[in-house]
């Protein structure tokens, strides 16, 4: 079965899929003249600059909440563990193909964003809120509503098992750092989200709002002090990143070495798995939110994927090349970047990586139940029913995350790939086909909304709900 299983991986994130994943980025970067990787400063202010001052338009919750949901699954073990899996697997030159596809794939992200706002719908009866996902668009904007039901069902039933990755990451590196059994750290796990995600969209975007950035910033400063206490070494390990992603890396002590094929490989699909470009979670998390133009919400996907993987993923990589754990520990996953801090600070370093990773697994696991709820939400539509159906998911979805998490991590991140590719192949298979709604509105918010509103003119809001 574990053969099995790493056969498809490998055909399903073989060269094929990673070229099409950066051409497509590649494509619409041009098409979109770089805005969202150049419009730094503007991006910045219609975001971030903008968390105090409330949200224009209608939705169910404000932008950055719904982008916080949506950084509860990128900024999660992804960073932490994907990153030490990237690195045993493709070598250190995987970061450099994370940051490629990662840059183009802000473009990728911001397709998605734009695609949720414009085929939602706003469910009135069971749970007042505003709610899109793959089926809701193939339905929507294809009239695919066999297929769309199929999907749906897909999604819910096999989305759940995807986070008992995040549970095996907080398993071995709690028993590494702190000696907790695993099925101590499990149900600790298991039990705190099921209480959260009972409250519904309101209490998992008010929990996010609050943890993520709080922990994404601590993080972060824990590897600064990784790089400021090796300072002299960096120059050293960025030549090694660089060169390792164009050029086959040798074996060294217990690393195995790889080719450049692997470090691709690798750096795509742990990036993308990291940070969400393209696997169509961006327009489930940004359908809820209150905004005044559906490109205007979209400027939150450059946000995401800067910070996760330009930053976050960085650091992890960083500090499990300065400290040479790659090489010098069989450990993968959790483990090995538990033990990259505890060779850098000590007991301390690997515990307080511990209780980051506990956090971080937490969060994407609650982030990930609310992509998953939306195709129960899709599957029963506005009715008495699907409200009914929320309790009982809620149960199914904790189930896997607290029994398979004993498999091997190289089995569960070859599964959690799988379906990724999955989701990706749909998500891209959507962007293409609906390229034209996608740059309508892009030149509307660039050559029409924005222009009118620096002149200080009120353009009315443009909103959509399709069921209306």
């Amino acid at each position: 079965m574990t053969e099995f299983l790493y056969a498809i991986d490998d055909f399903m994130w073989g060269s094929w899929m990673t070229a099409l994943i950066l051409i497509v980025g590649i494509v619409l970067s041009i098409r979109f003249g770089f805005r969202y990787q150049r419009k730094i400063i503007f991006n910045f202010k219609n975001t971030f600059g903008k968390i105090r001052s409330g949200n224009e338009g209608e939705g169910t919750i404000s932008g950055f909440r719904a982008a916080c949901t949506a950084l509860a699954n990128t900024v999660g073990t992804g960073n932490i563990s994907g990153v030490a899996t990237a690195i045993v697997s493709g070598g250190p030159g995987a970061l450099v193909w994370m940051w490629i596809s990662a840059f183009f794939g802000m473009s990728t992200k911001a397709c998605e964003i734009i695609i949720g706002q414009r085929y939602r719908e706003h469910y009135k009866e069971s749970m007042n809120e505003y709610v899109c996902d793959r089926s809701f668009v193939l339905k929507n904007a294809f009239g695919w509503k066999k297929g769309a039901v199929v999907l749906a069902v897909f999604c819910f039933l096999f989305g759940p098992w995807t986070c008992s990755v995040q549970t095996e990451a907080v398993s071995s590196s709690m028993s590494e750092a702190f000696g907790i059994p695993s099925f101590v750290s499990v149900a600790i796990i298991g039990i705190t989200c099921l209480v959260t995600i009972w409250g519904g969209l309101k209490r998992i975007s008010s929990v996010m709002s609050k943890a993520v950035p709080v922990m994404a910033v601590l993080y972060i400063l824990m590897g600064l002090g990784v790089l400021i206490l090796n300072f002299s070494q960096i120059p050293a390990v960025i030549a090694l990143v660089f060169k390792s992603a164009f050029s086959p890396t040798a074996a060294v002590g217990g690393f195995a070495g790889a080719t450049v094929r692997d470090a691709l490989q690798y750096g795509v699909a742990r990036g993308i798995y990291s940070n969400d470009a393209g696997t169509g979670y961006g327009m489930i998390a940004h359908a809820s939110a209150k905004t005044d133009h559906p490109v205007r919400q979209s400027l939150w996907g450059w946000g995401e994927v800067c910070l996760d993987t330009f930053i976050i993923c960085a650091v992890t990589a960083f500090t499990i090349i300065i400290t040479g754990s790659y090489y010098t520990s069989d450990a993968t996953s959790g483990a090995l970047t538990t033990i990259a801090f505890t060779k850098a600070y000590g007991n301390i370093g690997g515990k307080l990586t511990a209780i980051a990773i506990a956090v971080f697994a937490w969060t994407t696991i609650i982030g990930m139940y609310y992509t998953c709820e939306k195709s129960v939400n899709y599957a029963f539509g506005d009715t008495k029913t699907n409200k009914k159906m929320m309790p009982v998911y809620m149960i199914y979805y904790m189930i896997p995350c607290v029994i398979l998490y004993k498999l091997e991590a190289d089995v569960l991140w070859a599964f959690t790939d799988i379906l990724s590719a999955v989701y990706v192949l749909i998500t891209i298979f959507i962007i293409v086909a609906r390229h034209k709604e996608i740059f309508r509105l892009f030149d509307d918010f660039w050559k029409r909304y924005i222009p009118a509103k620096e002149k200080g003119e009120n353009p009315e809001f443009v909103t959509f709900d399709c069921r209306e």
